[in-house]
């Protein structure tokens, strides 16, 4: 009966996910941190663009440059940049060129996954997965525009 007490405690712990490692950050103790996945996939009404993982559209926003995020503030409440958690792990999904991804300091903290140097934003305009309502749209002080697996914004051709 003494040794059951301490297994019967013990499975307890682990069924709820208390019990601490034995290997603080070693071994097999250690979970992994959060995965961001940046994948390709057609849109409607824009072809093959970047999406996260729940198939939400992903933006660049023409101020930035290549350079940095300048969408910060009232800007990223509209624009949500695409974060990429302490700790996690960014993974290029189906037709994403894992070279063109890294990522960026975010003004307000963390980092912000980028693309071909684009800081990668979603909008809160799209409600559903799929949409793409923040496309070629003027916003927040600049151009926003879909991402393209190339690296390359998807800009319309000027109308003659």
């Amino acid at each position: 009966m003494s040794r059951l007490i301490p297994a019967l405690v013990m499975v307890a712990l682990l069924a709820c996910g208390c019990a601490a490692s034995t290997a603080a950050g070693t071994g097999s103790g250690q979970r992994a941190g959060p995965k961001v996945v940046v994948a390709a996939r057609p849109l409607h009404g824009a072809g093959m663009v970047l999406v996260t993982a729940k198939g939400y559209a992903l933006y660049m926003f023409e101020p930035d440059g290549r350079k940095m995020v300048t969408c910060t503030g009232a800007c990223a409440g509209t624009w949500p940049p695409l974060r990429l958690p302490a700790g996690g792990t960014l993974i290029a999904g189906r037709g994403v060129d894992a070279s063109l991804l890294a990522s960026d300091p975010d003004p307000a903290g963390g980092r912000v996954i980028t693309y071909a140097g684009w800081p990668l934003y979603t909008y809160s305009g799209d409600i559903q997965p799929g949409q793409v309502t923040g496309q070629a749209i003027d916003l927040n002080g600049g151009e926003w525009y879909l991402m393209r697996p190339s690296g390359r914004p998807l800009i319309p051709s000027p109308q003659s």
